[in-house]
């Protein structure tokens, strides 16, 4: 099982992992962030990943965040290479009306955020993480079936062994508790691309 394989970057107070199945109780101020916008930085969140060398697979995983409730309040995929480099994506509480599916990229110490604006009432979403070399792609899903893209990158520091996995935290005074099941690698998902061929 894949949770054999996977190792702790700040390992948190508590959790349960299981063959098929990680709980992840957050703590309150975790969050992963770098400088972008207002200088803020923060790396501290639990992370939880396995390493490969391998340059074509994808990682889907299903998250559970029903006991979500405060602003922030974050668990998705990750690659978490050190902390000037990593990707995550997640959706992240905001109020009652609505919330923020997104994904983070971090390069050489500074962060973006790309989403979108969901309903608060979508308690569960599949990520899939895919990789072609030093690219990737993130995609999610409210089913676990039809996916949809979220982004496509270019990791500086990507290009070789690599870890990734599943992270969950509480960037405000709160905590609650993420589930993530249904895990699989499998051949890469995301096709070669066939249109324009490269200069």
């Amino acid at each position: 099982m894949i949770t054999d394989d996977m190792k702790w970057i700040r390992e948190p107070k508590e959790y349960i992992i299981s063959s098929d199945r990680i709980e992840i109780l957050t703590e309150p101020y975790t969050d992963l962030w770098q400088r972008t916008y207002y200088n803020f930085r923060n790396d501290n969140a639990p992370v939880l990943q396995a390493e490969t060398d391998d340059r074509y697979f994808s990682f889907t995983v299903k998250t559970d965040f029903a006991g979500s409730c405060h602003r922030f309040d974050q668990c998705g995929i990750v690659m978490y290479l050190d902390q000037d480099n990593w990707l995550k994506a997640s959706v992240e509480y905001e109020n009652g009306s609505f919330q923020h599916l997104g994904s983070v990229v971090t390069n050489h110490g500074y962060s973006d955020w790309a989403t979108t604006a969901i309903p608060s009432d979508i308690k569960n979403m599949w990520y899939r993480f895919s990789r072609r070399e030093d690219d990737y792609c993130i995609e999610s899903s409210v089913d676990g079936v039809n996916f949809t893209q979220m982004r496509i990158c270019h990791m500086w520091e990507g290009a070789g062994r690599i870890r990734f996995g599943v992270y969950a935290c509480s960037p405000e005074n709160s905590s609650y508790k993420a589930v993530f099941t249904d895990m699989k690698i499998e051949e890469c998902q995301w096709p070669e691309h066939d249109g324009q061929q490269p200069d």
